[in-house]
C-alpha cells in the first residue's frame, strides 16, 4: 500500500504539472487548421550549373529549410515537387509578401575592395556633375530662362550618372572573403528608428576581413558590402585601422535598414546562399482547409465519440471501467501536456493520431479487465486475479505497442508534411497510454481494492457465480 500511495503521488504531480503546461504552452495548429502561407520555388539553372539534379534540389530545400526555421514558423511543411520545384508551407505566415523575400532571394554576400584609378575615374565624373549642377541653378534663377539649355544640361548630368552606376561594378575587386565566412548575422538597433547587420566572421573570414581592412585603412578608397552583386554598403575605413584593420572578427552593415528588412537580410544570411537562382513562382494565403464549422463538427464528434467510449466502459466492465474512464482522462492530460512541451503542432492528421491512440488505452484496459475476469472465474482471490489480469495482459499490450511504434517509424522516416505528423501524435500516444494502462490504472484498482465496501468481486465482474463470489472476496 505504501508503494502504491506513493505512485499515487506522482501521477498527483503529473496532473498538476499537466494542466499547468496546457495553460501556459497552448498546442499550435497547422496549416489545414489555422491557415498560412503556401510557396512555390522554382530552382533554375546558372552559367555553371546547366541542369537540375537532386544533389541541387536538395541543396536548395536546406538553406529553405533554415531560413524558415529563422523565421520562427512552427511545423513548416518543405517538400520537393518534381525535378525542379520546392513546396513550401508556412502555417500561421499571414503576410507571404515577407515570407517571398526571405525565402526567394539567394544571399549571396560578397565583400570587395574598390580600384584605386576606377575611384580617380568616379570622383572626376562626380566633379563634373556638381559643376553641371551649379550651372543648372544658375539657368533656373536667370530673369530669361533658357529652355533648350537647361534641357541639355539635364541629359549631360543624366549621361555621367548613368556612367557612373554602370562603372560602379566594375570599381570593385573580389577579395575571396564570403558569406560562406559567416558565423553569424544579427539585426541590431542604431540611433533613432535606423538599424544595422551585425556580423561574425568564422577564424579565416576574421583573418581576411582585418588584413582587408588594413589595406583599405586611411587611402579613401572603399570597402564595398554586395549582396546577389549588389552594393548594400560602401563605407570606408578610417585611418585608425591602419596598422592592425578592424580585428576581432566582426564587422556591421549599416544603410537605410528597418527593423523588418535588417532582420530578413540577417535571416538570409544565417540561412546560407542558395547555390543556383530561385523564383517564386506561386505565393498565396492559405485558409484553413476545414474551416471554423467543420473544426467545430469534429471537435464534437471526438467528444462525442469519447464520451460514448467512457459511458460503456462503465456499464460493462463497472467499477474496473471507472477506473479506466478516470485514467483515460489522465492520460488525455498527459498526452496534450507532451505535445505542448515537444512543440508539437497540431494538424487534421495529428488529431486522427491522437484520437486513435485513445482507442489503443482503452484497448489496453479492455485486455487486462477480461484476464481479471478470467481469473475471478477461475477461483482466484480479488487481488491475486487482479494482479494476474495486469501481469497476462502485459505481453499482449506491449507486443501491440511495439508493432505500432514500428509502424509509426517507417511512416515518420518514409513520410512527409502531415503523415509525419500523424506518426508523431500516435508513437507519443501509445506511450503515454501504455504509461497509463500499466502505472495509473493498476495504481487506482490496487486502491480500491483497499477499502472494504469496494472488495466486492460482483463489482469487477458481475456474472460470477456465487460460490466464486465469497471466495474472490477473500
Amino acid at each position: 500500500m505504501q508503494k502504491q500511495r506513493s505512485l499515487l503521488a506522482l501521477i498527483v504531480v503529473l496532473i498538476i504539472a499537466a494542466i499547468v503546461v496546457i495553460v501556459k504552452f497552448p498546442v499550435p495548429l497547422g496549416l489545414d487548421l489555422q491557415g498560412g502561407s503556401q510557396l512555390t520555388i522554382q530552382v533554375k539553372p546558372n552559367e555553371e550549373i546547366k541542369r537540375i539534379t537532386e544533389r541541387e534540389l536538395e541543396a536548395v530545400q536546406t538553406v529553405v529549410e533554415n531560413r524558415v526555421n529563422g523565421l520562427g514558423v512552427s511545423e513548416p511543411v518543405i517538400q520537393t515537387v518534381g525535378q525542379d520545384q520546392i513546396l513550401v508551407q508556412l502555417p500561421g505566415v499571414n503576410d507571404p509578401e515577407q515570407a517571398e523575400r526571405v525565402l526567394g532571394g539567394t544571399a549571396q554576400l560578397d565583400f570587395r575592395r574598390e580600384n584605386a584609378e576606377s575611384r580617380a575615374f568616379v570622383n572626376n565624373r562626380q566633379q563634373q556633375i556638381q559643376g553641371l549642377l551649379e550651372e543648372q541653378q544658375k539657368l533656373q534663377s536667370a530673369k530669361e530662362r533658357d529652355e533648350k539649355a537647361i534641357a541639355a544640361n539635364n541629359a549631360q548630368i543624366e549621361a555621367k550618372i548613368k556612367e557612373i552606376t554602370e562603372l560602379e561594378a566594375k570599381l570593385f575587386e573580389r577579395t575571396g572573403l564570403t558569406g560562406k565566412n559567416l558565423k553569424y548575422a544579427q539585426a541590431t538597433p542604431t540611433q533613432g528608428s535606423n538599424w544595422s547587420v551585425a556580423l561574425e566572421f568564422d577564424a579565416k573570414g576574421g583573418e581576411l576581413f582585418a588584413q582587408l581592412t588594413k589595406e583599405l585603412a586611411g587611402t579613401g578608397r572603399r570597402l564595398g558590402i554586395f549582396l546577389d552583386d549588389k552594393p548594400i554598403s560602401t563605407p570606408v575605413v578610417g585611418q585608425e585601422f591602419e596598422k592592425t584593420g578592424i580585428a576581432g572578427g566582426r564587422a556591421e552593415i549599416t544603410g537605410n535598414f528597418d527593423f523588418e528588412s535588417a532582420n530578413e537580410l540577417a535571416l538570409q544570411l544565417r540561412g546560407g546562399a542558395l547555390p543556383v537562382p530561385v523564383e517564386i513562382v506561386e505565393n498565396r494565403t492559405v485558409g484553413a482547409t476545414l474551416g471554423r464549422d467543420s473544426i467545430q463538427r469534429s471537435i464534437y464528434a471526438g467528444v462525442g465519440g469519447l464520451s460514448l467510449v467512457l459511458i460503456f466502459m462503465v456499464v460493462y466492465y463497472r467499477l474496473p471501467g471507472l477506473i479506466a474512464d478516470l485514467a483515460l482522462v489522465i492520460y488525455a492530460l498527459l498526452t496534450w501536456a507532451t505535445f505542448a512541451l515537444l512543440g508539437v503542432t497540431l494538424t487534421l492528421p495529428g488529431i486522427a493520431g491522437f484520437i486513435l491512440s485513445i482507442g489503443m488505452a482503452v484497448d489496453a484496459n479492455v485486455l487486462i479487465f477480461e484476464r481479471t475476469r478470467e481469473e475471478l472465474r477461475a477461483g482466484k482471490s480479488l487481488y491475486r486475479s487482479v494482479e494476474s489480469g495486469f501481469y497476462r495482459a502485459f505481453s499482449s499490450i506491449l507486443d501491440s505497442n511495439v508493432t505500432t511504434w514500428i509502424a509509426c517509424a517507417a511512416l515518420f522516416w518514409l513520410g512527409s508534411g502531415l503523415v509525419k505528423g500523424f506518426a508523431l501524435t500516435l508513437a507519443l500516444g501509445v506511450a503515454m497510454s501504455m504509461f497509463t494502462a500499466i502505472t495509473c490504472s493498476r495504481t487506482f484498482l490496487m486502491l480500491a481494492i483497499a477499502i472494504p465496501s469496494l472488495r466486492k468481486p460482483e463489482l469487477y465482474c458481475p456474472s460470477l457465480p456465487a460460490s466464486n463470489k465469497a471466495q474472490g472476496a477473500t
